[in-house]
């Protein structure tokens, strides 16, 4: 086991090669994480969950990287809405995650609200609340945070990195920073940079969020309030985004909600309408505002090419990494072009490169709903990997 955990909060190995854990392991509290705004965090706290058996070479090992607003419960029943996990249907024996041949693990990001340290947790330095006084983070702190976590894991190498959305920035930013670490990267309707278009939707969120008389600047907690107006607000706003008008038409048409004919005011006359506030209800149940602002503006950061004079084939010279690029026809927040400028780019390498464009009407949010072809070039793409990474059948 590598050192830069605190001893109380090691893993431990069984000798079938599962790992007994915490909800949470403390970190940097002896090498305090340097972030890219130039502040320290340390030590801090990164929740995850594991699912199958960490074999006894750790060669095994997929993370999956969440999106915006997700967390580490991937799989099995989430323990805040009872809800089954974001890839519930594919992380299981047989399944495109197989946990009877992988070592499936899944974090909570840097500045979440779900276990890992964010603006919600205590700050070692006054007992109190972080709320505005968190540092700024990025999607490469964030990447630093996992590496940190591997590192007290004892994983050297990981089989492959998986995300889509915010977790295909993950997935890239890994193949990008730690290549000696990455066998397989599969970055799923993302892209390299943040747009200028979702900068301008996340701020709305944001100026939701702030706008609201409860957000007290950022420390609603010490007024014992909270912006859940703001916030569901910013989820109804970016959830539109999430979707395809072929499937809000489809789902909702012009229907009306438990009426026959309109009220002619303000209530939830549309189905779309009473739909978009069960969302934002239920958002604001187990998501923190602040993290929230902390996370959308990561992503808006999130440039590979930036530190590179912008020529992002200069982010992969000579990379190892073998690449998977999936994007849908629907998805207009992270459309396919800018999955094919990935591909691009890794081709003027002469980099290990597949890439697919799926057919759906479901828009963004395709990869985390019941698209078969999806999942069997999932399944196909970690199976040709694990092979090449000699790793026994299945």
């Amino acid at each position: 086991m590598k050192p830069g955990a605190a001893s109380e909060a090691r893993a431990t190995f069984r000798p079938d090669g599962s790992v007994e854990h915490t909800p949470a392991v403390e970190l940097g509290r002896d090498k305090p994480l340097r972030l890219a705004s130039g502040a320290t965090l340390g030590p801090f706290t990164v929740a995850y969950q594991t699912y199958g058996t960490l074999n006894e070479a750790r060669s095994n090992a997929i993370l999956l990287c969440h999106a915006l607003t997700g967390d580490q419960y991937a799989a099995g029943i989430h323990p805040v809405t009872g809800r089954p996990g974001w890839w519930d249907e594919i992380i299981g024996p047989g399944r495109p995650f197989d946990t009877d041949r992988y070592f499936i693990l899944c974090t909570n990001v840097l500045g979440g609200c779900m276990g890992t340290t964010g603006p919600a947790d205590n700050s070692p330095a006054t007992g109190k609340p972080y709320d505005m006084s968190f540092p700024l983070i990025t999607i490469g702190d964030m990447v630093e945070a996992q590496a940190r976590l591997l590192d007290h894991l004892g994983i050297d190498q990981l089989l492959a990195v998986v995300g889509g959305s915010m977790g295909a920035m993950q997935a890239l930013e890994w193949a990008h920073r730690f290549p000696e670490r990455v066998f397989a990267s599969v970055p799923i309707a993302g892209a390299a940079r943040h747009t200028a278009q979702n900068i301008a939707f996340h701020e709305v969120g944001r100026q939701a969020i702030m706008s609201d008389p409860n957000w007290h600047a950022g420390n609603y907690r010490v007024h014992d309030t909270k912006p859940s107006q703001g916030l569901a607000v910013a989820r109804m706003a970016a959830h539109i985004t999430y979707l395809s008008d072929e499937a809000l038409h489809r789902k909702f048409g012009r229907g009306l909600q438990d009426r026959e004919i309109p009220t002619y005011g303000f209530e939830a006359d549309f189905q779309v309408e009473s739909y978009l506030r069960h969302q934002g209800r239920s958002f604001v149940e187990r998501f923190d505002a602040n993290s929230y602002l902390y996370i959308t503006r990561a992503m808006d950061y999130f440039d590979i090419a930036a530190e590179h004079d912008g020529q992002l084939a200069a982010a992969f010279v000579d990379t190892p990494v073998r690449f998977c690029i999936v994007s849908f026809t629907s998805d207009w927040l992270f459309p396919t072009a800018e999955s094919r400028a990935i591909v691009h780019a890794l081709n003027a390498n002469a980099a290990n490169v597949s890439f697919v464009e799926i057919d759906t009407d479901k828009g963004h949010d395709s990869f985390l709903l019941d698209v078969p072809e999806f999942h069997a070039i999932l399944s196909s793409f970690l199976n040709s990997a694990a092979e090449q990474h000699g790793l026994d059948g299945p």
